[in-house]
């Protein structure tokens, strides 16, 4: 019998091997969808707007009720998951993201679509945050958990790339309505596949419904400041409002926090520093990336005169840069400190974006934009892994929902900074040059006038290029807080102690 008893343990590993690649496609998958759909629907606005007849004041919250739900609602959604079983919250989840997805489809008229859409992102607040935690479940620590973390950072990554290039060939093909049929048949698939992740003992608590009510309406409240004040100026008075709410909330959310006996944000997260550090590492690093992916949309499209299908081309280095740089952080915190793989990463995406911030209105793509798209990405990969690992490793297991979510809602209020401020800067810089610069260039490359052309399309990119060179000094202030405030030991060294 002892001849025969190797066989079954061999089946037994190809089967877990099989389950845990399952399972990290699961995870992955919904990673990307969620993501996808942060830019997929931007490159559709334009025909959404004549089908649907918004108005243009209207047409931006396409785009922002899915943020505002998504980053408000991200910490409710990973506290559930630890109350309630983080397996079911995700299924719920993504149950939802599919439904809504489904209604925006179909949507007859505006307010339908935005109402939809925001439905879309409370399915996405309760998925993002419950998909990373089942990682530390579903993965034992080493290696197996930095891979699933490497992947799950590509996608985050991947997404808005293949978002932008999948919203512009579905548009000019299918029409607007399949950038959100496309999530049905993904979504139904992963809600049949979740039944691989292994869920962790859920927490024997109850919910904290005042820590609830004032830390998501003080998350929302930040982050409508944080979108309106990008879009019709910080002084404006519902951008004010919205921030005076933020600053009488949030205190209020953190009394409440320190005196409850069941917190919905416990407050020893922050005790340990390299958690914090995390946060704020990730915060800010969060802010320069996408803030450039932004910019360098615009600038593709109205300098470069790129369409939609080549914009999302251009961005693939974005893309290939992420998967490299993720994987191959993934090895390199198992023998080198995170804080010197996060710091060197961040630092090469400062690098990068004051590269960028050299663009003229001439400049080339392949000796120019690729190299600097590429090197963005693979210094984001490189610091978002070993980011992320400090940041949910140690966290007790009724805890790692709401650490997830802390994680992902930093990541998401520096996306909605990074894009709000640099594009603020930028507009800023663009109209001291030159008033109305991009309704200038239009008419002038209309009269086939290259003078004025020539100096509207020199405006709008020197308020591109003091954009860029801003995220960059917030880049570099992420790698100084990075470097003084984490420092954990390479994951190997504090496995053996």
């Amino acid at each position: 019998m002892s001849a025969k008893s190797p066989a079954p343990s061999g089946a037994s590993t190809t089967a877990h091997s099989r389950g845990v690649g399952l399972a990290l496609l699961v995870v992955a998958s919904a990673q990307l969808m969620l993501v996808l759909d942060d830019s997929i629907a931007n490159i559709a606005l334009p025909s959404v707007q004549n089908e649907l007849r918004i108005s243009p004041a209207n047409l931006p919250w396409v785009i922002n009720a899915y943020i505002l739900a998504f980053g408000g609602l991200l910490l409710f959604g990973g506290r559930l998951g630890d109350l309630f079983g983080r397996q079911r919250i995700l299924q719920i989840g993504i149950g939802l993201f599919t439904l809504s997805s489904g209604v925006a489809a179909i949507a007859p008229t505006g307010p339908v679509l935005i109402a939809a859409r925001a439905i879309q992102g409370l399915g996405a607040a309760l998925t993002a945050p419950n998909a990373l935690a089942l990682i530390a479940t579903t993965f034992p620590a080493g290696e197996a958990r930095n891979k699933a973390l490497a992947l799950y950072g590509a996608m985050s990554g991947l997404g808005v790339t293949v978002g932008l290039l999948l919203g512009g060939v579905l548009t000019g093909t299918l029409g607007w309505r399949w950038v959100f049929f496309i999530n049905i048949p993904i979504g139904l698939a992963l809600l049949a596949g979740t039944r691989i992740l292994v869920d962790a003992p859920r927490h024997a608590g109850r919910l904290d419904l005042p820590g609830a009510v004032t830390g998501t309406g003080g998350i929302a409240a930040i982050v409508f400041a944080i979108i309106h004040g990008g879009e019709q100026g910080w002084a404006d008075p519902m951008t004010l409002i919205a921030f005076g709410l933020a600053a009488v909330l949030l205190p209020a959310f953190i009394i409440i926090e320190a005196r409850t006996t069941d917190p919905m944000l416990p407050l020893r997260l922050f005790r340990d520093r390299n958690r914090t550090g995390s946060y704020l590492g990730m915060l800010f690093v969060s802010f320069g990336p996408m803030g450039t992916f932004y910019l360098l949309t615009l600038y593709m499209q109205h300098i470069l005169e790129y369409g939609p299908v080549q914009t999302g081309l251009a961005w693939l280095p974005f893309g290939a840069g992420i998967i490299l740089s993720a994987g191959f952080a993934s090895k390199l915190v198992l023998r080198i400190a995170p804080r010197i793989v996060a710091v060197a990463g961040i630092l090469v995406s400062t690098g990068a974006i004051l590269w960028l911030s050299t663009i003229t209105p001439d400049s080339g793509y392949v000796q120019h934009l690729m190299v600097g798209i590429f090197a963005v990405a693979v210094g984001f990969g490189l610091s978002f892994v070993p980011l992320t690992l400090t940041a949910v490793t140690g966290v007790r297991p009724e805890d790692s929902g709401i650490a997830s979510a802390l994680l992902n809602s930093t990541q998401q209020i520096g996306v909605a900074l990074g894009i709000a401020a640099l594009s603020t800067i930028s507009v800023t810089t663009t109209e001291s040059r030159l008033p109305n610069a991009l309704a200038s260039l239009r008419e002038a490359r209309s009269a086939g006038n290259t003078d004025a052309a020539a100096t509207a399309g020199q405006a709008i990119v020197d308020g591109y290029t003091t954009a860029l060179s801003s995220g960059a000094v917030i880049l570099a202030a992420a790698a100084l807080i990075v470097a003084l405030m984490v420092t954990a030991r390479p994951q190997q060294a504090a496995e053996r102690a």
